[in-house]
């Protein structure tokens, strides 16, 4: 090779060296700078972790098993053993026996839910291991806003009633649904609220429009309703459900309605975790 191909060759490969840099920084600034929400591929559950510019970390369910441990450990450094707030949205297994497991492997400073009682064995392990972790609790209700840090924060739509120290007869009613806005960008989480709570809250005069929308239940056909789509308006819906279960999730119905309204639709099923940024103004898919 003579001088002039060898400095060819590595003009190319300092080219190439400085794009993979700036493709690399590209990644780095919009993880340190943005909201950062990862609805997990978690099989049939619900488990959305949540960390704010400020590294604010928080978890919503954690799915039915322990492979909510090994998803935290793949977007957390294996230094940080510890979650800042988790949210447990009603006591059905799919959504809380994973946060038994983050209970048991993490310090967790904060934990919220509806104070309802469970009665299972599960939600009575959860119970103790809150107790165990020495974690702060703290009942959510209807109509309070969490403030996280500038200009994001949750605001609390549902449960529609106090179930503080109540049982209930379907679980789902108690569930939670929260709404996180980071300035323009809005994120609606429905845990599994069925269609009555779902047409409650439209018709009611809440501002649910939102620009992510995670279908309730799975994309089961007890939620996601015309009406409440309409309110809603969301540019995309994320369903998360595992891969060919055993319910038909997600329900050909569902489905239908969300191809009416241009919705686009995002699936764990299909393509594992799906991962958004925001810097307050707009969406970035990773």
């Amino acid at each position: 090779m003579n001088i002039g191909s060898r400095k060819l060759v590595i003009g190319i490969i300092v080219i190439l060296f400085c794009f993979n840099f700036l493709a690399w920084y590209a990644v780095f600034e919009i993880s340190s700078q943005s909201l950062k929400v990862v609805f997990f591929d978690i099989g049939q559950g619900d488990a959305i972790f949540i960390e704010t510019p400020k590294r604010t970390q928080i978890l919503i369910d954690g799915g039915p098993s322990k492979k909510i441990v090994e998803k935290l450990g793949q977007e957390l450094p294996f230094f940080d053993r510890t979650i800042d707030f988790i949210i447990a949205t009603h006591p059905d297994s799919d959504h809380i026996s994973g946060l038994v497991e983050v209970l048991k492997s993490y310090r967790v400073d904060l934990v919220g839910g509806t104070g309802i009682k469970g009665s299972t064995a599960e939600f009575q392990e959860f119970s103790n291991e809150i107790e165990e972790n020495k974690s702060g609790k703290v009942v959510l209700r209807k109509g309070q806003k969490i403030f996280i840090g500038k200009n994001l924060y949750f605001e609390v739509l549902a449960p529609l009633e106090d179930f503080e120290g109540k049982t209930a007869k379907d679980y789902n009613t108690s569930s939670l649904v929260l709404k996180m806005a980071y300035g323009k960008s809005t994120f609606l989480f429905t845990g599994d609220a069925p269609i009555s709570i779902e047409k409650k809250l439209a018709e009611e005069g809440s501002d649910i429009s939102s620009q992510v929308l995670k279908t309730g239940h799975h994309g089961s056909k007890t939620s996601t309703s015309d009406l409440f789509l309409e309110k809603v308006s969301p540019e995309i819906a994320v369903i998360q459900v595992g891969k060919d279960n055993r319910y038909g999730h997600p329900s050909p119905e569902v489905l239908e309605r969300l191809a009416k309204y241009g919705i686009k639709v995002m699936r764990t099923d299909q393509v594992g975790d799906i991962k958004l940024f925001s810097n307050g103004f707009s969406l970035i898919q990773n």
